[in-house]
């Protein structure tokens, strides 16, 4: 099968295309024909080994010390079933799915195992594998990261890069909540992000929002951008800020009854993703240069195989 390889750290140059080996399940695994994955910002972060220069040695052991150990980078998926082993019961081969592989990765290849009590669940009906692919790793962050807030009807709620894949999630999911949502971007995503729900709107560009006077029950800085100090200054007494890397909390916590939530949501017309550009496998460099950039709309898609390739 094609798979991406990322060959040693370094630009989007050191991801390439190669044959590899097809997986097989295993008793308790599904075999998913990919479909469609994502340029995720951990993809990015672990393919040029991004991380704080104190961690550097231990990221080394972990990750791998000149290379990735798991070469195939992809957080997140939608395909279909072709095969399952022989102990899984809640899925057969043609099942429509999406997927999160989470720090597992694998989703840079035509072909994925994942166990059937994993981050998987039925893709939603009413979407495309190219839309379902984007759900995933920013729906369930933004969720896991706006209930520690545990909103309340009538709150207030400041998402602080609202344009993006986890923040365009969390301006719906607050809404959906029932918080008074405002939302920060830049002056190009404006509109797209009151289209999503957000009851105002501030171009960060202009405005700095911790100087108009206005505070928040809850703080959400979903692109990590914000000091703390500075998350902190249009809070409320008892408000809380978020982060989106300090309190995504760890895969430990994963729970695949939150796919099926969004799934509900998307269902209902509640949650839609955000694509901002799609590229072939064969574009996966230049897929990731762009997103590297900084500036994309809420998700840039990889379209890996079709339907019944």
């Amino acid at each position: 099968m094609k798979a991406v390889i990322c060959t040693k750290y370094g630009p989007p140059e050191v991801l390439q295309i190669q044959e590899v080996a097809k997986p097989a399940p295993k008793d308790n695994e599904v075999l998913i024909n990919v479909h469609a994955t994502t340029v995720h910002v951990g993809d990015v972060r672990i393919r040029r080994f991004d991380v704080p220069r104190w961690q550097w040695l231990l990221a080394r052991i972990a990750l791998g010390l000149t290379k990735p150990k798991q070469p195939v980078l992809g957080m997140e998926l939608a395909g279909e079933i072709e095969s399952t082993g022989k102990a899984v019961t809640r899925f057969k081969p043609g099942d429509p799915v999406f997927a999160l592989t989470g720090f597992g990765f694998g989703a840079y290849a035509e072909y994925k195992c994942m166990p059937e009590d994993g981050m998987l669940a039925a893709k939603p009906t009413n979407m495309t594998f190219e839309e379902a692919a984007a759900v995933p790793g920013g729906g369930i962050t933004a969720l896991t990261v706006l209930r520690k807030a545990n909103l309340q009807q009538g709150q207030t709620v400041l998402i602080y890069g609202a344009s993006g894949s986890v923040g365009s999630y969390a301006v719906q999911l607050a809404n959906v909540l029932g918080a008074v949502v405002t939302g920060v971007c830049s002056s190009a995503n404006l509109e797209m992000v009151k289209s999503l729900g957000a009851h105002q709107v501030i171009d960060y560009t202009k405005t700095d929002f911790t100087q108009s006077g206005e505070t928040y029950d809850v703080i959400f800085d979903a692109v990590d951008k914000l000091s703390s100090a500075q998350g902190k200054k249009a809070l409320k007494p008892s408000g809380l800020y978020l982060n989106v890397s300090r309190d995504s909390g760890n895969e430990s916590h994963l729970r695949p009854e939150d796919l099926v939530f969004l799934k509900e949501l998307i269902e209902t017309d509640r949650l839609r993703a955000i694509i901002d550009r799609c590229y072939p496998l064969e574009q996966i460099v230049e897929a990731h240069r762009y997103v590297e950039k900084g500036h994309k709309k809420g998700n840039v898609v990889i379209m890996v195989t079709h339907p019944g390739q």
